[in-house]
């Protein structure tokens, strides 16, 4: 409503709710405040986890800062931005994602204090973006170079990965798996290192415990062998790999066949069975003693398949199909008749295992494979679900550490440093961005902050042990949550990618500007459009207790 001299006149429709100014900046802020303080408490080794329970009963137990943003149903808008700050953290880098969240918490904090101040946004959003661009610079100055070579290396940033997760007590074990297999993946291009996540299969099953968790040196598919007449296990492995049915083709168009005689009947079915014995033979005379197919295969072919000792399996997922190709060195074949002996894959062993209640094929001993299997096992479905995520976040850290071929000490130490980098150039820098500038490097502290709060350390005396040691060049050192001191956190060995650092002040950066460069809201009448939801009831409690 614009009033006039005269009749006020209506601009946006009736019920559109308006808010302009520092209220609507304010607002804003306070909706992303709440969001980083829901997962706050789940920083660090002595972090706690939430208990998500969404509309339906369903239950996820994690401290996974993505999982837990993703799960909570947020209709705040400001609030949304932040979970788009985790997603990005996590695609980017797979870990740090609670450190991003609060990072930009604190940020945003810190401009509401200079906004009170009646520091112009744009000024802030200036000067953060200069202290986010220097701070990455630090970043890279007290960053140490790593090769796939540094088994030991990768392990420890594995393990840091995996040490605020429930899986924290089988780290070891489960970083040794991790690092075998992102560097059996991992390919070189032009004297740069590649790591494609997906060529690492990860498969869970529940039941046995974290410690029967293993690495297959090939690809488990979920698939059990189709006719029990078959082998149950075939050594020296050559593996056909088929994206084709073995079944009689159906006509495109409506068919009619009119039988007269029954000697014609006779001779219909037998032609139908020497099609199917062809296709088997086809198979045979390529080499083949293992079968994938990708498609259906009849029931008379299994018959066949089954007489000449080729182990076959049907209807396996074209993602298993290219992941056995990578693996066994085998190429997927569309036509049948011209399967071929160089087409056919390798592996020491084939066999079938029952896990659980399911029955699953092993294609193991494969030579130099370039996709493997991580096979997850744990007391109970929410253990599985949660050791299924500490392992993603590993196989990403370590994979990211593999390609950037860099790493950084954590337990805080990299934001003190970063802290510490800032407030020296501040004063290299004039004018009212130097303040915002000074903001960001107290921002910087809240990592390590929050991990003396959540290891119920005294954060004040923390943070000036801290930064005496930082002040007097110990670059690394960090907050030990388990003895409460500061200590070196190379020697701890808690180390992670250096991308993890960096995407953290980027994504948490940019969602701060924009937030802040806001300052009209205008939100249509809620419930009003199709499709459009109205108030939720019971859920937005979840996660903390925070409203959202």
């Amino acid at each position: 409503m614009i009033p006039t001299s005269g009749t006020p006149i209506f601009v946006l429709k009736e019920g559109t709710r308006r808010e302009r100014g520092k209220s609507a900046q304010f607002n804003n802020i306070a909706a992303a405040k709440a969001v980083a303080d829901a997962v706050r408490s789940t920083l660090g080794p002595r972090g706690m986890d939430k208990m998500l329970v969404d509309s339906l009963g369903d239950v996820v137990i994690t401290n996974d800062g993505v999982t837990i943003l993703k799960e909570i149903d947020i209709e705040h808008p400001a609030a949304k931005m932040i979970v788009e700050v985790a997603k990005t953290q996590d695609e980017e880098a797979g870990d740090g994602t609670t450190t991003a969240v609060i990072l930009a918490g604190e940020l945003l904090k810190k401009a509401e204090e200079l906004i009170e101040q009646n520091i112009h946004p744009t000024v802030i959003a200036q000067g953060f973006r200069m202290a986010a661009d220097k701070a990455r610079e630090v970043v890279e100055g007290v960053a140490t170079p790593v090769t796939p070579k540094d088994y030991d290396i990768l392990v420890k940033i594995a393990k840091t990965a995996m040490s605020s997760k429930a899986s924290s007590a089988h780290a070891p074990m489960l970083g040794e798996v991790t690092v075998k297999a992102v560097t059996m993946v991992a390919e070189q291009r032009d004297r740069r290192w590649y790591v494609d996540d997906d060529n690492i299969q990860v498969t869970k099953k529940q039941g046995g415990s974290i410690a029967d968790t293993q690495l297959v040196e090939g690809i488990i598919v979920d698939k059990e062998r189709v006719h029990p007449g078959m082998p149950q296990q075939v050594q020296d492995a050559k593996i056909a790999l088929v994206d084709a049915a073995l079944e009689v083709k159906k006509t495109e168009i409506d068919a009619k066949i009119e039988i007269t005689d029954p000697t014609q009947l006779q001779a219909f079915l037998n032609e139908e069975e020497n099609l199917l014995r062809r296709m088997v033979d086809q198979v045979k005379r390529s080499g083949a003693n293992v079968l994938f197919c990708q498609k259906g295969i009849d029931d008379l072919a299994q018959h066949f398949l089954a007489k000449e000792g080729i182990y076959a399996v049907r209807r396996v997922k074209k993602s298993d199909m290219e992941k056995l190709a990578k693996a066994t060195g085998g190429r997927i074949v569309t036509k049948l008749d011209e399967l071929a002996k160089e087409d056919l894959g390798r592996a020491n062993l084939v066999y079938e295992k029952k896990i659980g209640e399911d029955e699953m094929t092993f294609v193991t001993g494969c030579k130099n494979p370039k996709a493997v299997s991580i096979l997850i096992r744990g007391g109970t479905e929410h253990v599985v679900d949660e050791l299924e995520r500490s392992l993603e976040d590993a196989i990403s850290v370590v994979s990211v550490a593999v390609e950037d071929a860099k790493f950084i000490t954590g337990a805080g130490s990299t934001a003190m440093e970063i802290a510490l980098g800032l407030r020296d150039y501040a004063a290299t820098i004039g004018g009212r961005e130097q303040i915002a500038i000074e903001a960001f490097a107290d921002a910087a502290e809240v990592v390590p902050r929050t991990l003396a709060e959540n290891a119920g350390l005294d954060p004040i005396d923390t943070l000036i042990d801290l930064r005496k040691e930082h002040k007097k060049g110990n670059q690394h050192a960090g907050v030990n949550v388990f003895s409460g001191k500061v200590e070196d956190a190379r020697k701890n060995n808690v180390l992670e990618p250096i991308r993890v650092g960096v995407q953290a002040i980027s994504s948490a950066t940019d969602a701060a500007v924009m937030i802040l460069r806001i300052d009209d809201v205008i939100a249509a009448k809620a419930g009003g459009g199709p499709g459009e939801k109205g108030p939720k009831g019971g859920d937005e409690h979840e996660g903390g207790g925070e409203e959202f």
